[in-house]
């Protein structure tokens, strides 16, 4: 079963609580309903893809709204990272919906797929990638989307620096081979490769998928893996 179809009506969605379990019960309505009464066990694989998802799906929408109002082309920049089958649409719509709302409540959704996934994960740095790129997409990022960027961070257990690395370079609109790989000019260049190694292998598709990153939506975000290999080749010519 794929992403979409474990999200709507699967086995897993009743096991969530919290905010994520209030927008999948609305969703999934009398599924889950049938399977609390089955009383199954989700696998803890299935339930890191499921949070990962609703967070892109919640998380973006609240972000897009950050600045008061959301916009054609946030819409279709998540449509574009998100490739959602025909017969999901409907389902996922109405998540998004549900979010778009207010940003109001975007904390607790954050602070839910924090702890589901670990703080500071790879997965969660992908995550904030997808954000960003939202955030972006109707030609600027404003000042309550930066704000409501960095406080999904915090959230999610990024640094100042980490910050930096992840999202800072992108906003300023300056694409910073340094600032990528998290260090300055004077880092020799063994140490600026051995943090490209760290980070590259992090950022890897298998990685990614076994901390839950739903491959689905692997196949449509390798960004960050490729600015990281980038932005080696970038200084490594330069040495």
């Amino acid at each position: 079963m794929n992403i979409w179809g474990k999200i709507i009506g699967s086995t897993t969605g009743f096991a969530f609580g919290g905010p994520i379990g209030a927008l999948l019960g609305g969703a999934a309505g009398h599924a889950i309903d049938k399977i609390q009464r089955q009383k199954k066990k989700p696998e803890e694989l299935a339930i890191k893809q499921i949070g990962f998802t609703i967070g892109v799906i919640v998380l973006s929408a609240k972000m897009a709204k950050a600045d008061g109002k959301v916009t054609k082309q946030e819409i279709l920049a998540f449509k574009k990272k998100i490739d959602v089958p025909d017969a999901e649409i409907k389902n996922v719509a109405f998540l998004w919906d549900q979010a778009k709302k207010s940003t109001h409540g975007y904390e607790v959704y954050a602070q839910q797929i924090s702890n589901l996934l670990e703080k500071k994960s790879p997965v969660l740095e992908e995550l904030l990638n997808l954000l960003v790129m939202i955030a972006e997409a109707d030609g600027e990022i404003t000042d309550p989307e930066i704000i409501y960027l960095k406080q999904v961070s915090e959230i999610f257990g990024f640094s100042n620096d980490d910050f930096e690395r992840i999202i800072s370079y992108k906003i300023k609109g300056l694409s910073n081979p340094y600032k990528i790989l998290g260090v300055s000019e004077k880092t020799p260049i063994h140490e600026v490769k051995r943090k490209w190694k760290i980070l590259a292998t992090k950022h890897h598709p298998d990685l990614l998928i076994s901390q839950g990153m739903p491959e689905e939506l692997i196949k449509q975000n390798t960004q960050t893996l490729k600015e990281i290999n980038n932005a080696w080749d970038v200084i490594q010519k330069k040495s």
